[in-house]
């Protein structure tokens, strides 16, 4: 059978972040919920955890869960498991988020930060409180619940098939407990599974390549091969957007303008609430735009003896940058000298002066040096707040030299195809421009193999961007590629009158919860 696509809805879960929507458009639309991929568990003054209404859950059932594996995709980011707690007493989103502005005493997990599931009662909470019913609506009283109030889907009722994205190299078991979660807790009409790099790949518009994905702590690396992932080379970097941001705060320190403005002689901040403090300056500058890596090999819109080429202009959305430029040209034309070598001054100092928190602070190019830790990783050594590596470990990798380990663990005859697609995502891609052409730049020294001249030998690097004929992510960067990718993919999938791909409610009744294993194309 096929479904209504108003009706699909679509599931990214990340590392930290979870993000949903419901229906597929002619035009692709971005992710209408949102969230933090953490939930928590209010305590009271003795530090017991307490359920809905208030009360203490059942003592002695907190436990700290240790995870084993690869110590390199086992996150820092606190994890803590009450195995009496049920799913309506976890704060999600917004609840979570007020609850702690409130300053109220919250115990805060992380159940996807491994890259895998730690406690499956958290992640039935963020994915029916956080993805299937909360923010998408706010017509109900209860705000809680992301799948059923958030995305107005009613359990009873629920027609709805879901696609949901996940991490590579899930065990048979975890395939086979999510597929139970989402019929018998959720009464989905449909449900199917696929990685995350395979579809941030089909989001690319290719097959074959290898996926970086740039999380909080972590950086994930895949190679894809004909739509399929190559488990035995995937890695991880013990690397993320929060290491990035630390360092860039660590260096805006030297910036006594900055410094004195925020943290004055007369009323000094300590040096661990200076820290923070321009860590939140460092994410406002990222989110703005205002930040892009030495190398991000993009160019201006090129305009000559006033001709423009409007066409293409329109087609790539940058109407709006376009006529900013053409005011800012004739306001420099009607500038004075010493305004004009004033503005020539800035512009050669890369100054920028923002607002923040009701302060002017000017920054240069300092701004652009944020993603110098994913390249080397030994610039953050000494820097608050940044992740170490864990006793025992390997020292940390840069990322060029870790995409080039990763490709070369694989067959020789699949390279050439590999390097031909770098496709760099996450949410640092958003808003940090560039990043994949400076990547390209570091691993050419990679490519070639002397050795190996025939012509299956790899002649260069190609690095893959969404298409722009996607016009609701223009302006998102490389970051929604995962949602992109899995709106994609639900189009082909829940259209097919076969079912070959998914597992509906018939499937499910006759074969039970082992029926995602024959429907799910990575487990084969």
């Amino acid at each position: 059978m096929s479904f209504r696509d108003s009706n699909v809805v679509i599931i990214e879960t990340g590392r930290t972040t979870v993000r949903a929507g419901l229906g597929l458009h002619d035009l692709i639309k971005t992710p209408s919920v949102e969230t933090l991929a953490r939930v928590g568990l209010r305590r009271n003054a003795s530090g017991e955890h307490l359920n809905k209404s208030q009360q203490p859950i059942a003592p002695g059932k907190d436990v700290l869960r240790k995870t084993t594996g690869n110590s390199s995709r086992v996150s820092t980011l606190p994890q803590h498991s009450e195995l009496n707690a049920s799913v309506n007493d976890y704060l999600v989103g917004s609840a979570l988020d007020e609850a702690i502005a409130a300053g109220q005493d919250v115990s805060i997990s992380w159940p996807f930060a491994d890259g895998d599931v730690r406690d499956w009662t958290q992640a039935e909470a963020i994915w029916y409180a956080g993805v299937f019913f909360a923010k998408l609506c706010y017509l109900t009283i209860h705000r809680k619940y992301l799948l059923f109030n958030q995305l107005q889907r009613r359990r009873v009722q629920n027609e709805s098939p879901v696609i949901l994205s996940i991490f590579p190299g899930l065990s048979r078991s975890t395939y086979e407990r999510i597929c139970q979660i989402f019929f018998e807790r959720f009464n989905s009409a449909g449900l199917a599974i696929i990685e995350r790099p395979v579809v941030q790949m089909y989001a690319a518009n290719s097959l074959n390549g290898v996926v970086v994905d740039i999380d909080e702590e972590k950086t994930d690396i895949t190679p894809i091969s004909d739509g399929t992932t190559l488990h035995h080379p995937r890695t991880t970097i013990p690397i993320g957007i929060r290491d990035c941001q630390n360092y860039l705060a660590h260096l805006l320190k030297s910036n006594q303008s900055v410094v004195s403005t925020l943290s004055p002689p007369e009323n000094p901040m300590d040096p661990e609430t200076l820290h923070s403090t321009l860590v939140e300056f460092v994410k406002q500058l990222c989110y703005e735009g205002h930040v892009k890596i030495p190398s991000d090999g993009e160019t201006a819109v090129v305009e000559d003896d006033g001709v423009t080429d409007i066409a293409a202009i329109v087609m790539a959305g940058k109407e709006k940058a376009v006529i900013e430029s053409g005011m800012k040209k004739k306001a420099n034309a009607k500038a004075s000298a010493a305004e004009q070598a004033r503005a020539r001054e800035i512009e050669a100092l890369d100054l920028l002066t923002v607002q923040f928190r009701e302060h002017s602070l000017t920054v240069g190019k300092e701004r652009h040096r944020l993603c110098e830790p994913l390249f080397n990783p030994r610039l953050l050594n000494g820097v608050p707040g940044s992740s170490s590596p864990m006793l025992n470990a390997s020292p940390r990798l840069p990322l060029q030299e870790a995409v080039a380990i990763a490709v070369g663990q694989t067959d020789v005859d699949l390279r050439q195809s590999l390097w031909a697609g770098l496709f760099v995502t996450g949410n640092l891609t958003r808003h940090v421009k560039g990043i994949g052409i400076a990547l390209q730049s570091r691993v050419a020294p990679f490519v070639v193999t002397p050795e190996l001249q025939t012509e299956v030998q790899p002649r260069y690097v190609r690095v893959l961007n969404l298409p722009e004929y996607y016009p609701e992510y223009r302006d998102t960067g490389n970051g929604l590629a995962c949602f992109l990718g899995s709106s994609i993919t639900a189009k082909i999938i829940f259209n097919d009158s076969g079912g070959r791909n998914y597992v509906s409610k018939a499937d499910y009744s006759a074969r039970g919860p082992h029926s995602i294993i024959e429907m799910s194309p990575a487990l084969l």
